[in-house]
């Protein structure tokens, strides 16, 4: 399953909340530095989700706010 979601990286919190068009907006406290902020978008998502971490990738828009993730079957 494929998932839009827009990220606010360095965020107070860390939360996923969903949005009216069917994404999901992603708030992670970790700086998108390095691989950081997708990092923390992975294991965020693979909890939300109850999945496990490794099957959580972004697929589109690694260095963007606006991303694209998969998330293995659910």
């Amino acid at each position: 399953m494929r998932v839009n979601i827009k990220v606010h990286a360095r965020s107070k919190r860390e939360s996923v909340t969903p949005q009216p068009d069917g994404s999901l907006k992603v708030e992670v406290k970790a700086p998108p530095v390095e691989g950081a902020a997708n990092e923390a978008i992975c294991e965020l998502l693979a909890e939300h989700f109850k999945v496990h971490k490794r099957d959580v990738k972004v697929v589109l828009g690694s260095t963007n706010n606006k991303k694209v993730v998969e998330i293995a079957e659910i």
